[in-house]
Parts: C-alpha cells; sequence; structure tokens
C-alpha cells in the first residue's frame, strides 16, 4: 500500500453538525492537464460531453441547514498539470496521489448529482475511509473514479443513467 497523503485545503474543515442531515453529491469537472494543447483538450471534451472518462469526479456534502457550506473530497495525482503524470496515464504506471478535503461556498450548477443522504459525522466518515485508502495512483485501475465510487458503485449506476437519458 502507498502512503497516506491527505491535503486538507481549510483547516476549519468542521462544519457545524446539521440538524436535518447531509446531502451527498458526486461532481465532475474537466481534467486537468499541462499547458497548451492537452489542457484545450481535456476542457472541449469535458464541455461537450466526448467522454465520461475524461472527467475528474469528486464527492460533495451539503446540509440543508448551511446550503453555503459545501466539503469537497476527492483524489487525485499530487502534481496534475505534471508530464509526469501525463506519462503514467498513457502507460498504467503509478505516480503520488493526493486526497483532498476542502470547501467551497455552493455546489456546481452542471454535472453534479445528489446520490443519498446521511445522518453521521461526515467529516469523520471520510477520515476513516481516506485512512484506508492506497494514494498509489493509477489512471484507469485506482484513480478519482474509484474514490467516488466507494463501495456502492455510484459512477457505475450514473453512468448508466446518463447513457440512457442521452
Amino acid at each position: 500500500m502507498g502512503g497516506i497523503g491527505m491535503t486538507v485545503v481549510n483547516s476549519s474543515l468542521k462544519p457545524p453538525a446539521p440538524a436535518r442531515g447531509v446531502d451527498v453529491f458526486v461532481a465532475a469537472v474537466p481534467l486537468t492537464a499541462t499547458k497548451g494543447a492537452p489542457q484545450l483538450l481535456m476542457s472541449t471534451a469535458y464541455s461537450f460531453s466526448l467522454s465520461w472518462d475524461l472527467q475528474h469526479f469528486m464527492v460533495l456534502t451539503s446540509s440543508a441547514d448551511l446550503p453555503s457550506q459545501v466539503m469537497v473530497s476527492d483524489f487525485q495525482p499530487q502534481d496534475p498539470e505534471s508530464i509526469y503524470a501525463a506519462l503514467a496515464a498513457i502507460s498504467g504506471r503509478k505516480i503520488p496521489g493526493v486526497l483532498q478535503m476542502r470547501m467551497m461556498k455552493k455546489l456546481p450548477k452542471t454535472k453534479c448529482w445528489k446520490v443519498g443522504s446521511c445522518k453521521v459525522d461526515v467529516v469523520d466518515t471520510i477520515n476513516k475511509f481516506n485512512s484506508n485508502w492506497d494514494t498509489d495512483l493509477i489512471i484507469g485501475r485506482h484513480d478519482c473514479r474509484h474514490y467516488t465510487n466507494g463501495k456502492k458503485y455510484v459512477l457505475d449506476r450514473l453512468r448508466t443513467r446518463q447513457t440512457s437519458i442521452a
């Protein structure tokens, strides 16, 4: 198992406990790539929804009591814009990954799906999940999609639903 690398971008990450539970979402954003043509290609593919796999997936949680506080959890390469990350993606080799937790002000307006709700301490639950997560990232075999899927195969169900709608 690789090292556990976790970046907490906001030290005051513990949002107040909600009275009515927490909604759980999955969101997709464009993959980051080296500047120039690779980055333009990734952004274009994302904009036109050309490939489900050319997106970065993350877990978001938000409370009905505090809709302006959205916590983001994800797994990505330590340096997603490096040429080494791109070469690893092409070759299937492992690279160092990082687990991140941070706050954002609101849910994305597009490519964001509610996948459930819970009444547990979300930060504690994510920390427990992260403590067992191998941070050796292998694109296509152990990456943001696998992190977001967790044990419930959320992305598999969403992908099936998106394909049937299109």
